[in-house]
Order: structure tokens, then C-alpha cells, then sequence
């Protein structure tokens, strides 16, 4: 390369420059992308175990319930 014009290696800079920087942004928005959807599974995830724990008091409740109306006489 020592026969190259400056001029030549200035645009060569630039267009890689420009290339770099391009690469960049899209790494950046999808990596901005990727963080937003793992921010919306996690809200997810959180209203899904509130659901089952809701779930299973409530189911905990019902088999009390139910034990309480069964007379003493047929209770083992």
C-alpha cells in the first residue's frame, strides 16, 4: 500500500467509518430489542406465578371448606 493515494485511504476510512458506525445502530436496536421482550416475558412470568399461587390458596380454601361440611360421624 505504499503506492496508494491519501485521497484513496481518507474515502477508505470513511466508508469504513460509516460502515462501523452502521453496524453499531443495529446492534444497539437490537439489543434494545431483545432487552424490551425479555422485559415483557418477566412481567409475564411474574402475572403467571401470582396466578398459580392465587390458584392454589383458593384451592387450599375450597378443600377446608369442604372438609368442615362433612359430618364428625363420617370423618376417619
Amino acid at each position: 500500500m505504499a503506492g496508494t493515494d491519501p485521497k484513496t485511504m481518507q474515502n477508505l476510512a470513511s466508508v469504513m467509518q460509516t460502515f462501523l458506525q452502521q453496524m453499531q445502530d443495529k446492534f444497539q436496536t437490537m439489543s434494545d430489542q431483545i432487552i424490551g421482550r425479555i422485559d415483557v416475558m418477566s412481567c409475564r412470568i411474574d402475572d403467571l406465578e401470582k396466578n398459580i399461587t392465587d390458584l392454589m390458596t383458593q384451592i387450599g380454601k375450597e378443600e377446608l371448606e369442604g372438609e368442615s361440611k362433612i359430618p364428625a360421624s363420617q370423618k376417619s
